[in-house]
């Protein structure tokens, strides 16, 4: 059966324009077509990455870059895939959706959940060679994920579990990068010590600016996320799926603007802390200006256009990457 491209995924994808047919439903479970989401799981990932390494006024670990590179790939895959097991009832009857894999019937359950578990296994593969206490974050990321695809059958505000899952990348970078950071305050510290003869221990830390950098990702997420669910007000309505844009209904642009102000205002506190300096502060003011323009951007009846919008926030995540790494190079003005 010859497949077409799905709604939400760009019409030149290069799923459907040159992987072979076989492969085409096994990629498209794994949102492979639409790689966006891939890129605004691993961006925050980077983010925490590049904090620790601004803090500490040097460059990241490159194995860590690519490593969050290829774990985003994998955790995003697996996650989809899930999703879309929990969910697959909606699915068919909804008009985006009725074509992925598993609710048209082109892959079985139990074929989706091997593709789960060799995902996974791929992940914790690079996740034990992070320090403990990243490993420790990574695994507790599990129980996010879990939840995720139960929150819109619970609560108006499925968008912002979203965010707390899709930026856990903050946190576990920012603790495999730190490694022993120096900090006047320490929010969350944990020693592993080994037994004797060897004696080895390590010690890492979540220090303040992470803890603000990953709530400003939070209401990034809840903004973007409400955005792509306009997508859906009619068939969510339809089937009595809960969405944020629902909940905001013609209010929902006023929503996003007020979750981008906040996640703006908590990405200045983060870099006040961190003293990142003024080349943060331009980046983080770009940053900022990409974001809120969106909402008034944003129209209920162009479905089309709030995709458009949706997908731009992968360019206002790289823009405060840039802004994070800048931060090592901050000056004494600050």
């Amino acid at each position: 059966m010859t497949s077409t491209p799905l709604p939400d995924a760009a019409r030149d994808n290069w799923v459907d324009r040159h992987a072979p047919e076989a492969l085409r439903p096994w990629l498209k479970l794994g949102r492979f077509d639409r790689p966006i989401g891939i890129w605004l799981l691993l961006i925050p990932g980077w983010q925490g990455i590049a904090l620790a390494a601004a803090l500490e006024q040097r460059w990241p670990s490159a194995w860590l870059v690519v490593a969050f590179a290829l774990g985003a790939a994998l955790m995003r895959a697996a996650g989809c895939a899930y999703n879309d097991i929990v969910d697959r009832d909606i699915d068919a009857r909804v008009a985006r959706t009725a074509d992925r894999p598993l609710a048209s019937g082109r892959i079985r359950v139990s074929q989706a959940w091997l593709a789960i578990a060799g995902c996974l296994v791929a992940s914790v593969a690079i996740l034990l060679s992070f320090n403990p206490l990243a490993v420790l974050i990574g695994a507790a990321s599990l129980a996010l994920v879990a939840a995720y695809p139960f929150m819109k059958r619970i609560t108006w505000w499925p968008q912002a579990w979203l965010g707390l899952t899709f930026n856990w990348g903050i946190p576990l970078g920012f603790a495999a990068a730190a490694g022993n950071l120096p900090s006047s305050w320490r929010l969350i510290a944990l020693a592993f010590e080994r037994h004797p003869p060897l004696k080895i221990a390590w010690t890492v830390s979540l220090d303040w600016p992470a803890l603000f950098l990953y709530l400003a990702a939070v209401f990034w997420t809840l903004g973007y996320d409400t955005i792509y669910a306009v997508q859906d007000l009619e068939d969510d309505a339809l089937v009595g799926v809960k969405s944020s844009a629902r909940r905001l209904g013609e209010a929902a642009g006023t929503g996003v603007l007020i979750a981008y102000a906040i996640s703006v205002a908590l990405v200045f506190v983060a870099g006040w802390i961190g003293r990142l300096g003024p080349l943060f502060g331009l980046g983080a003011l770009a940053y900022g200006a990409h974001l809120l323009r969106q909402p008034f951007a944003l129209k209920l009846d162009d479905a089309a256009g709030a995709l458009r919008i949706f997908r731009s926030n992968r360019e206002a995540g790289f823009i405060l990457l840039a802004a994070l790494a800048a931060g090592a190079w901050r000056v004494t003005l600050w």
